[in-house]
C-alpha cells in the first residue's frame, strides 16, 4: 500500500493539470452553445454550405443537429477526447520509463517486492489517477450542460452511456504507450510520443470519416468510442470496441511479458 501511495503521488499535480484542461474545453465550448440554441434554424442553413469532407472530418455530419445539446457535445466532446488520449497515452509511456530515464531503476527494483508485484502497484496507481481524471469529467461534464443548456432538453442516458465509454477509450490509449515502452529499449521523451499517438490517430479517423472505409475505421479508436455514434443510439458500437477490447488486453499482457524479462537501465 506504501508503493501504491507513493507511485500515485507522482500523479497528483499532472491530475490537476489535465482536469482544470478537461473543465476549461467543456465550459469554453457549451458557453457558446446558448447562442446556437437560439438560431437554430440559421446554424443548420449555415452548415449546410459547408464543405461536407469540413462537416465530416469534425465530427459534425454525423445527423444530429449542433443546435441539439447532444449534437453541440458530440461535437464538443471530440476536443475531451483528444486531451483524454494525450493524457492516457503520456501516463502509459511514463509509469515504467519514468525510473530508468532518471537512473533510479536499481534502486526501486531492488527493494524486497517482486517485480511483478512492483509492475502491479504501479499499474494500479495509474489507473487511480485515470479514474479520478473520469470522475472529475463527469462533474465537468453535467455541470457545464446544466449550466449552458437554458430551456433546452437533452436524454440524459445517451450521455451516461458517452461517459461509460471514457474509462475503456483512456485504457487504449494508456496500453498502447505502456506496450511501446515495454518494447523500446530506453524512453527517453514521454510527452512528444504521447501527442504524436493521440494526434496520429485522431488524423486517421478525420481521414476515415472524409474518404470511408471499414479498415481505417478499425485502426482508431475515436472511431471505436465515436460520441456521434454513440449519442445518436444511445449504446456502443459493439464490434469495433470489441476490437479495442481485445488490443487493451493483448498490449497489457504482451508488456507484462516484454517488461518481466528486459534488462533495466540504471546507474552503473
Amino acid at each position: 500500500m506504501n508503493v501504491i501511495n507513493f507511485e500515485f503521488k507522482k500523479y497528483v499535480g499532472s491530475l490537476w493539470f489535465w482536469i482544470i484542461s478537461l473543465w476549461s474545453i467543456l465550459v469554453m465550448f457549451m458557453a457558446m452553445y446558448p447562442v446556437l440554441a437560439r438560431d437554430a434554424a440559421l446554424v443548420d442553413l449555415v452548415l449546410q454550405h459547408y464543405p461536407e469532407e469540413l462537416l465530416r472530418a469534425f465530427g459534425m455530419s454525423g445527423g444530429l443537429s449542433l443546435a441539439t445539446v447532444a449534437g453541440f457535445f458530440a461535437f464538443v466532446f471530440a476536443f475531451v477526447q483528444l486531451c483524454l488520449a494525450i493524457q492516457s497515452a503520456y501516463y502509459g509511456f511514463q509509469f515504467l520509463s519514468v525510473e530508468e530515464r532518471e537512473l533510479t531503476a536499481d534502486f526501486l527494483y531492488s527493494k524486497p517486492v517482486s517485480r511483478s508485484r512492483l509492475l502491479l502497484y504501479k499499474y494500479v496507481a495509474a489507473m487511480a489517477a485515470l479514474l479520478i481524471t473520469n470522475i472529475g469529467l463527469i462533474m465537468g461534464t453535467f455541470l457545464s450542460i446544466e449550466w449552458f443548456r437554458g430551456s433546452m432538453v437533452y436524454d440524459v442516458g445517451v450521455v451516461i452511456s458517452l461517459l461509460l465509454s471514457v474509462p475503456l477509450f483512456q485504457l487504449f490509449f494508456f496500453s498502447a504507450g505502456f506496450l511501446a515502452t515495454a518494447l523500446s529499449k530506453k524512453i527517453t521523451s514521454v510527452i512528444g510520443p504521447a501527442v504524436g499517438l493521440a494526434f496520429v490517430l485522431y488524423a486517421i479517423s478525420a481521414l476515415q470519416r472524409i474518404v470511408g472505409g471499414a479498415l481505417l475505421a478499425l485502426v482508431s479508436p475515436y472511431n471505436h468510442f465515436d460520441p456521434n455514434y454513440i449519442l445518436q443510439r444511445g449504446d456502443w458500437n459493439m464490434p469495433l470496441v470489441t476490437l479495442s477490447l481485445v488490443f487493451i488486453v493483448a498490449a497489457n499482457v504482451v508488456a507484462y511479458f516484454m517488461f518481466m524479462r528486459r534488462d533495466l537501465h540504471a546507474a552503473v
